[in-house]
């Protein structure tokens, strides 16, 4: 098991993302960062740029009912 790692918070509620959880998410300064929530729980996730998304271009798929359906996949 990989040790806990931890960051502090600053008074304007900002933190450094660790190095090492940069790497695994393959982050680069100006990518986006995703939260999504699970009880008391919360995971980090690299956000999928339109570039990376092969499916962006198919609008007629891209209401609030398609993204909530397709969302776990």
């Amino acid at each position: 098991m990989n040790p806990a790692i931890i960051s502090k918070l600053t008074s304007k509620g900002q933190t450094t993302v660790p190095q090492s959880v940069r790497e695994a998410l393959r982050l680069k300064p100006g990518d986006g960062i995703v939260y999504r929530f699970e009880g008391e729980r919360v995971f980090l996730a690299r956000a999928v740029t339109d570039e990376e998304d092969p499916f962006a271009t198919f609008t007629e798929w891209n209401g609030d009912a398609d993204r909530r359906a397709y969302a776990d996949l």
